[in-house]
């Protein structure tokens, strides 16, 4: 039997604790690396200006992500993608779970 391409238990793992996270770092990074003001970045991530706040007072998406150089890259990526509203540079669900999963193969 081939074993299968995604793993139900690791998608759910993303949804429920990384997601939140990278969001919550995403925002961050637009709003106190680059500058860009919350209500931009509620409007072009598509969330409540609220949200935003949450994200930067980590109420929500707490807790610490694993600061690889491909996590690193990723939230880079997304920023891009986020800010210059290109499709080419655009990041899916799976090449962050892909990600994650290579850091947790790595010794």
């Amino acid at each position: 039997m081939k074993k299968p391409l995604c793993d139900i238990t690791h998608c759910d793992e993303l949804a429920r604790n990384v997601l939140p996270r990278m969001r919550a770092e995403l925002v961050y990074r637009l709003v106190n690396g680059q500058g860009v003001k919350q209500s931009e970045v509620s409007r072009r991530l598509g969330i409540s200006r609220a949200a935003i706040s949450q994200y930067l007072s980590r109420k929500r998406g707490s807790g610490e992500i694993e600061h690889s150089e491909d996590i690193a890259a990723m939230l880079d990526r997304w920023a891009f993608a986020v800010m210059n509203e290109e499709e080419s540079s655009a990041i899916t669900i799976c090449d962050i779970c892909n990600c994650t999963k290579k850091k947790k193969k790595s010794p």
